[in-house]
């Protein structure tokens, strides 16, 4: 256990906080958005260490087989685990299918990663990807918000902050869709020369397994 793991398990923590502060038994529930100021803030810090516990592993050289089995965890379940919950707090933004959609490419994702690992390559993370984690964050602080404010009253200005939640929303929908493709051409174009080789190398050692001694 290190520095790096440590915080990838603080994130892990948050998610049943994260539960408890969105749901209706919540007792700080007061007219002033009390209660989505807190859930917002949970959530920004919980992705902050997204980011910080990779860096600092990076630096220090922990990068452990521990933390690269709790790091992704981490990550799909503060996202899943959020965005369900939005679907019972803003209705009216966060629709089920968005959920489905956006929960299933991140399966599909951590699918074609552990396939291209069995095959000897890796899938790094591209800047479709990292704009995805970006919009995911902003449509889930946005909807958190929504749901105590139509709009900011700034000066003259009056911000919209349903409006933008309705359109980080979708627009996070479209990224998470269409980083999925990305990702999937970068798989593919990848796939069927490791599959060759990889049938190649297993043939060399089934000869080499059922090769017969010759007799003397």
């Amino acid at each position: 256990m290190n520095l790096p793991n440590s915080i990838t398990l603080s994130r892990i923590a948050t998610v049943p906080v994260l539960i408890w502060v969105l749901s209706p038994k919540f007792p700080v529930q007061g007219t002033h958005g009390e209660q989505e100021i807190i859930a917002s803030v949970i959530f920004i810090l919980a992705s902050i260490t997204d980011g910080l516990d990779g860096y600092l592993a990076r630096k220090r050289g922990q990068i452990t087989t521990l933390g690269m089995l709790l790091d992704p965890l981490a990550d799909k379940l503060m996202v899943t685990t959020a965005f369900i919950l939005l679907v019972a707090f803003t209705p009216h933004i966060m629709k089920p299918w968005i959920v489905v959609l956006v929960i299933g490419r991140e399966f599909l994702v951590s699918g074609l990663r552990s396939i291209a690992t069995n095959e000897g390559f890796t899938i790094a993370a591209s800047d479709l990807g990292k704009l995805k984690t970006v919009t995911q964050i902003v449509a889930v602080v946005a909807c958190i918000l929504s749901h105590r404010w139509d709009h900011w009253q700034i000066g003259w200005y009056p911000f919209p902050v349903a409006f933008t939640a309705i359109m980080a929303t979708y627009w996070m929908t479209a990224v998470s869709v269409i980083s999925a493709v990305d990702y999937f051409i970068g798989f593919w174009s990848k796939i069927e020369h490791a599959s060759d080789a990889t049938r190649q190398r297993s043939l060399v050692l089934n000869r080499k397994k059922t090769a017969v001694p010759e007799k003397a």
